[in-house]
């Protein structure tokens, strides 16, 4: 089994190989390319997405707003009908599933990756041959459809987002969210159900 393959796994890999280190490197460079261009620069961001993520399906629409930052394109998925506001981040270290009709807002973070707590599996240590080797393991991070977050918050490795739930904005999310939900706060907890009596009609005027 490859270290890639290990990763995807979600066991104990070295993520200092070549082969990952390809993967990041060839992400890393669409978003440069991405993140160098302008306002008015629709179509060139279309063409960029679409190496991005290949693999999914663009119906409906899709904006990513600059700069983002993708470390492992080959790792997430979204869904149709998707919004990132400024500074989006994807860490690698293992996969990422979101589904339709999703905001992200800005300055939010998806992290998959997973270091020991004990210093010396931490450390980046550099065998007889001059290699260095770094270990660590990912969880996967599972956002359902119709899902809102706020700005700034960071979503950890191993937590699955219910459809509908809304993430307040500074949040830290440690643990799975239900469905249907408002949750905000570090660590991030369930404050409310989301109701009919939270519609933005019934709030604030309209002309």
């Amino acid at each position: 089994m490859t270290e890639y393959e290990k990763m995807h796994n979600g066991m104990i890999y070295d993520c200092l190989t070549e082969e990952l280190g390809e993967v990041q490197k060839y992400s890393h460079r669409l978003c440069e390319q991405y993140n160098k261009l302008g306002v008015d620069d629709g179509d060139e961001k279309q063409k960029i997405l679409h190496q991005l993520f290949p693999n999914d399906d663009f119906g409906g629409y899709r904006s990513m707003e600059i700069p983002i930052f993708i470390d492992n394109c080959k790792e997430i998925r979204i869904g149709k009908n998707f919004y990132s506001n400024i500074h989006f981040s994807f860490i690698a270290g293992n996969t990422v599933e979101i589904g339709h009709n999703v905001f992200i807002g800005p300055y939010c973070t998806l992290a998959t990756g997973i270091h020991s707590l004990i210093a010396e599996e931490r450390r980046i240590s550099v065998d007889e041959n001059g290699v260095a080797h770094d270990f660590e393991y990912g969880k996967p991070i599972i956002i359902g459809n119709d899902v809102w977050i706020a700005s700034n918050v960071t979503v950890c490795g191993g937590v699955t987002i219910g459809d509908g739930s809304v993430i307040g904005a500074g949040s830290v999310v440690t643990r799975d969210i239900p469905a249907g939900v408002l949750a905000a706060g570090n660590p991030c907890k369930v404050i409310r159900e989301i109701t009919e009596k939270d519609s933005m009609y019934l709030k604030v005027k309209r002309d």
